[in-house]
């Protein structure tokens, strides 16, 4: 795909994702009410509402492309082309009021490889995108890159949660020790630190599509990588290790198992 059909796109998800977040931001420190779904995850209406405001708008400029999002399910793309759409990422700091959520839009090519990315934080009023051939991500319009920090010891290593790591445990509290810095600041938020060089290593053992689409494309035209824990360059995994690529080696030796 050409460069101009790629900005072209990126200019329609940076506005699509822009809208979702005003919706978001409607009901954000509210005391929004939730549910529980089957995986115990919450969902509110504000997920809802701005997920049907990304598939409306993918429908009217791009009938033809397919949707995978995470609360209304998939639409078959007809020509191969599909987004993945996550309403807010990281539902759990928004019901709580906290501030590192993000809206998430993505387009997928007929490869299975996310071509143009856009991760948005309307309540902190930061968006990090890239579309491939960019040669970085933009965060808040300027370019950003990875950080160059060589040794795992030096490392910030970030994660959503420090629980659920199950058969990968043992590897997990390994990368633990083996790094300077470990917060939580998780989700999108944390890839998105390690894109713009405020972070160098992220995990996470359970992720969806619809959370991936965006990290990648940014990941790599920042200069990092986005793998599942064995290293292999995909969004269609439920594991996820993200590196600035100077460290990829160094943490896939202890990931891999």
């Amino acid at each position: 795909m050409d460069q101009a059909a790629l900005r072209s796109y990126l200019e329609f998800a940076l506005d699509a994702v822009w809208q979702a977040g005003r919706v978001t931001l409607r009901h954000y420190q509210t005391g929004i009410a939730f549910e529980r779904k089957g995986d115990n995850s919450p969902v509110t209406v504000a997920d809802k509402e701005a997920e049907q405001v990304l598939r409306d708008l993918i429908n009217r400029y791009y009938p033809d492309h397919g949707i995978a999002g995470e609360e209304f399910g998939r639409q078959e793309s007809k020509n191969g082309l599909y987004w993945t759409v996550d309403p807010i990422d990281g539902t759990k700091s928004f019901i709580c009021g906290v501030p590192f959520y993000s809206n998430l839009l993505a387009l997928v090519d007929e490869n299975g490889r996310s071509i143009v990315g856009v991760v948005n934080f309307p309540a902190l009023n930061e968006i990090v995108y890239a579309h491939r051939g960019m040669g970085c991500c933009y965060w808040n319009g300027r370019s950003a890159r990875v950080s160059t920090v060589d040794k795992l010891s030096d490392a910030v290593l970030l994660m959503s949660d420090m629980v659920g790591y199950g058969e990968r445990q043992a590897r997990f509290e390994q990368l633990l020790n083996s790094t300077y810095i470990q917060r939580t600041w998780g989700d999108a938020y944390g890839y998105m630190m390690i894109a713009t060089g405020r972070a160098d290593v992220m995990v996470d053992p359970a992720i969806w599509l619809w959370d991936c689409g965006p990290l990648q494309v940014i990941l790599e035209e920042a200069g990092g990588t986005f793998t599942d824990w064995k290293g292999t360059p995909t969004i269609h995994t439920n594991e996820s290790v993200a590196t600035n690529g100077v460290l990829f080696d160094q943490v896939m030796a202890i990931t891999r198992g």
